[in-house]
């Protein structure tokens, strides 16, 4: 009786801090809402986001999605956590990637077919505006780093010049193999993004524990995180990034074969350094990964990302280069004039629109899962440390601590909503800590807010 009196009351006070965190970030976000409302217009208008601290503005709206949405919300609550613990582990995999694309699309629909989904990468500042011009994709790697700076005759547009040229090359190829336009760009960025829900739980599992593989795969299903992959090029780079780290994971565990997985691994991560410049920290998942099972998968993993950065570099791009480039670009445009003092911490209550609450609520699971333990001898601490560490935990901590030092950079002012997918994916393995019992009502949690973002404000993404 003692026993489970003190259970019950270990289980109200760890819902309870849940709950607390998950206020302090509902707080957060309120409070960057409020701000900019508060501190008057000329201070907004340098802000350059109309519904900040999202990209885009405030106009209440429904669409032929929203109820497609709010039923597939529904199905998720009530039969998610059920399917996560009894489907066979591949129909899981399949049926939570179906299920985030089928969510996002929903919620793009809320919008309406052009304004939400086929003309989102077409506009003028976006990738497909560029793709006509290239002719020979041989002249336009080796020229890419002279049109990077603005006001010239030829500047690239502000997506284009503002990445490495990869992203720019994969709207390229899609277009040479017919399917041009932005239905199809679209098309392409919702399916690579959302993979992104199988390979997190792909990743967890290969690390060892699939218990906490099943449990986040409802979140992911419904993150809110899908309103910017459907339609961003952002999505495709976070499903890109997302199966390389998944592919490191797995290489560390098993016996044949990880060589080739390891290669395979480091060939995605090398091609998602020419998709965003900031996408170098994704070497912190990497290094989570490596460091909860085995080092051994680095090399063949680092040779797979040298051989594409030498592919390029060959081709007449140097990285380097354009990233100095993209720098000065960068303030000579809007980043110049919007307030760090503002973004530092608004670009954070961004990431909570994007990642729900629910992850903000097991952040302090993620914590103590994290905890180091003092064993010793010291040289066998490492050891000791992974047979005990959560892989959840770990890949959540990885993801945040890349939001974090992104954030203090002060290179992604506003818009990090969209810039931040590839990191924010790996934030949401921190729902997988959360109880089995609270399960449903975060998850309502979780489809409330994005319902009420995505018809609340027009996003630009």
């Amino acid at each position: 009786m003692a026993n489970a009196s003190a259970t019950r009351v270990a289980r109200y006070v760890s819902t309870r801090v849940d709950g607390y965190w998950a206020l302090a970030a509902l707080l957060l976000v309120l409070v960057a809402f409020l701000v900019p409302r508060i501190e008057g217009k000329p201070w907004r208008d340098r802000l350059y986001a109309g519904a900040a601290p999202i990209f885009g503005g405030w106009l209440p709206h429904v669409g032929w999605g929203t109820v497609p949405a709010v039923a597939l919300a529904a199905a998720v609550v009530r039969f998610g956590p059920d399917l996560a613990r009894r489907l066979s582990w591949g129909r899981l995999l399949l049926a939570t990637w179906a299920t985030a694309a089928a969510w996002a699309f929903a919620l793009a629909m809320v919008d309406g077919w052009q304004r939400g989904f086929a003309g989102r990468l077409t506009t003028r500042d976006e990738y497909l505006h560029e793709v006509g011009g290239v002719h020979d994709i041989g002249a336009m790697l080796r020229g890419f780093s002279g049109r990077i700076l603005d006001f010239q005759p030829d500047s690239w547009t502000t997506h284009v010049s503002g990445h490495p040229p990869g992203a720019l090359l994969v709207f390229v190829l899609l277009d040479r193999i017919g399917l041009g336009g932005g239905a199809w760009a679209g098309l392409l960025c919702v399916l690579v993004g959302t993979s992104a829900a199988a390979a997190v739980p792909f990743a967890i599992r290969a690390l060892g524990s699939e218990h906490r593989a099943r449990a986040a795969t409802p979140f992911l299903a419904l993150m809110p995180a899908v309103i910017w992959i459907a339609v961003s090029a952002d999505g495709l780079f976070a499903g890109v990034g997302a199966w390389a780290v998944a592919l490191l994971a797995s290489a560390t565990r098993l016996e044949r074969g990880w060589v080739r997985l390891a290669l395979a691994s480091g060939v995605l991560f090398g091609f998602t350094l020419f998709l965003n410049y900031g996408l170098v920290l994704m070497v912190i998942p990497a290094a989570a990964v490596l460091l909860a099972r085995s080092p051994r998968p680095a090399l063949p993993a680092l040779a797979g990302a040298l051989a594409v950065v030498g592919v390029f570099a060959a081709a007449g791009f140097w990285w380097l280069t354009g990233y100095h480039l993209v720098v000065q670009r960068y303030y000579q445009g809007i980043a110049s004039e919007r307030p760090y003092s503002y973004w530092v911490w608004g670009n954070l209550a961004a990431t909570v629109c994007a990642v729900g609450l629910a992850t903000a609520a097991a952040s302090s699971r993620v914590l103590i899962e994290l905890k180091i333990l003092p064993v010793q001898p010291w040289r066998n601490w490492l050891s000791r440390w992974r047979s005990h560490v959560d892989p959840a935990a770990l890949l959540a901590a990885a993801g945040i601590t890349a939001i974090l030092i992104a954030d203090i950079s002060g290179l992604s002012k506003a818009e990090t909503e969209r810039i931040w997918l590839p990191f924010d994916v790996w934030a949401l393995s921190a729902t997988a800590l959360l109880p089995r019992h609270s399960t449903r009502f975060w998850l309502v949690v979780q489809a409330a807010g994005a319902l009420l973002v995505n018809h609340l404000i027009l996003t630009n993404w």
